[in-house]
C-alpha cells in the first residue's frame, strides 16, 4: 500500500482565489488521506494546517515542516493506536488554510431598492455597490463551518455564502440614512465614508461566527436609475423650489401669480376678481387677496377706473401708495400691484424707505 510521505499547498492552486483547500495527491487521488507514520507536512507562510479524522479537527500546524508522527502528536496514537516509530499508515486528511488579506471582493444590490423620498415623499428606486476585504483568522472554525463535503473554499463562496447577509445590512443603513436621517439622494455620496465605517461593525459579529475578521467595507456608490419616473419627478420638483428660492417666494405664492396673470389677459375686470376671491379663500388670504385683485383690476380695466390715483383722503383704509409709481398699494402687500416694486424687505419684512439702498432694519441690501 502506497504511503504519501510529504502534504503541502499545490502550487497551481491560485492564493488569491482560494482561503482554504483539502489535500489531493495528483499522482493518486484515491490514496490522499492514506498517511505515514513519517509523512512530512509542509506549511507555507500566511498558511495554517489542520489534519482531520473521521471530520475531526485533530491538531493546528503553522508555517513550518512538521512529521506526522505518533511522537509529535499523540493523539494519533490515542485515536488509531498506531505504534511508535515505523511506517505505519493511518487515514487522515489535510485541510490548508490560506490567511493572506483579501481586500477586494466585490458586493452590490442585484435589484434597485425601494425608498421614499424624506422631503418630497416619492419613491425612488435606489442601487448601491463597492467592495470589502477579509481575513480568516480561525482556520478551525472557518473550515468547520463552511467546507462541508466541499474539497475547498473561495472567494466565490464567501461572496455566496454572505450575499444575502451583506445586502440586508446594507439595503437597512441606506434606509436609515434616507428615511430616518433625512439625506437627499443626490446627497448621500457625501456619507460615504461613515457609511463605510459603520458598515463593517455591522457585519463584524455574523463574520467572527466563522471564523473570518472583516477588514474594511467600502460603499463605492449609492445611486438612482435614472429613468426611473420617481427620479424625474423628483428633479423636476427640486428644480422648481431652487427657482422659486432664487426669486424669493414660495409654491403658494407662485400659483397666486399664475392665477392673476391669467385672469389678467381677460378683457373684463370682474374675471380677474372672482378668481382672485376664489383662489384668497382657497388659501386662507380671501380679503387680503380679493382687495390685491380688485386693485389690480382698475389698471387693466381702464373704461371702468379712472386712470388718475385716487387722493390720499379717498384711499381704502389700511391702503398706501407706491413710492416707486405713486399707484395705491394694500396694507400688508410685499409688491406693487402697478410696477412691482419691493416694498418690504425680503429678509427680515420691515417696510422700506424709498430711495433707500439698505434695510433701515436688518442692514439687507435692496
Amino acid at each position: 500500500m502506497a504511503i504519501i510521505q510529504v502534504v503541502q499547498w499545490d502550487d497551481s492552486i491560485n492564493t488569491n482565489d482560494v482561503l482554504a483547500w483539502r489535500y489531493v495527491d495528483k499522482k493518486n487521488p484515491a490514496k490522499s488521506e492514506e498517511l505515514g507514520n513519517w509523512t512530512q507536512l509542509i506549511v507555507r507562510e500566511s498558511q495554517e494546517a489542520i489534519l482531520f479524522r473521521d471530520g475531526k479537527a485533530l491538531d493546528l500546524f503553522g508555517a513550518g515542516r512538521h512529521t506526522l508522527s505518533t511522537d509529535n502528536i499523540p493523539i494519533l496514537r490515542r485515536i488509531m493506536n498506531l505504534p511508535t516509530g515505523g511506517e505505519s499508515a493511518f487515514k487522515a486528511s489535510v485541510w490548508f488554510v490560506n490567511r493572506v488579506n483579501v481586500l477586494d471582493i466585490k458586493w452590490g444590490t442585484p435589484t434597485p431598492i425601494l425608498l421614499r423620498d424624506p422631503e418630497y415623499q416619492i419613491p425612488i428606486y435606489v442601487r448601491a455597490f463597492g467592495q470589502f476585504g477579509l481575513r480568516v483568522n480561525e482556520s478551525r472554525q472557518f473550515v468547520l463551518k463552511l467546507a462541508g463535503n466541499k474539497s475547498s473554499i473561495t472567494r466565490a463562496d464567501i461572496e455566496s455564502y454572505f450575499k444575502g447577509l451583506i445586502l440586508s445590512r446594507m439595503g437597512d443603513m441606506i434606509s436609515t440614512y434616507i428615511a430616518h436621517k433625512h439625506v437627499n439622494i443626490f446627497e448621500i455620496n457625501a456619507y460615504l465614508e461613515d457609511m463605510s465605517n459603520e458598515a463593517v461593525e455591522k457585519i463584524r459579529a455574523e463574520f467572527e461566527s466563522f471564523g473570518i475578521e472583516p477588514l474594511n467595507f467600502y460603499f463605492g456608490s449609492v445611486n438612482v436609475v435614472d429613468d426611473d419616473e420617481g427620479i424625474k419627478k423628483l428633479k423636476a420638483a427640486m428644480s422648481e423650489r431652487a427657482s422659486m428660492n432664487v426669486m424669493g417666494y414660495n409654491y403658494q405664492q407662485q400659483r397666486s401669480f399664475d392665477v392673476m396673470e391669467a385672469a389678467a389677459k381677460n378683457e373684463g375686470g370682474s374675471s380677474l376678481l372672482g378668481a382672485g376671491v376664489g383662489l384668497g379663500a382657497g388659501m386662507g388670504m380671501g380679503q387680503t387677496f380679493g382687495q390685491m385683485a380688485a386693485q389690480m383690476g382698475q389698471y387693466i380695466n381702464p373704461q371702468q377706473q379712472p386712470q388718475q390715483s385716487p387722493a390720499p383722503s379717498q384711499q381704502q383704509p389700511g391702503a398706501s401708495a407706491c413710492p416707486s409709481c405713486g399707484q395705491p398699494v394694500v396694507s400688508g402687500a410685499k409688491f406693487c400691484m402697478n410696477c412691482g416694486a419691493r416694498l418690504v424687505c425680503a429678509k427680515c419684512g420691515a417696510a422700506l424707505i424709498p430711495g433707500a439702498k439698505f434695510c433701515p432694519q436688518c442692514g439687507n441690501q435692496i
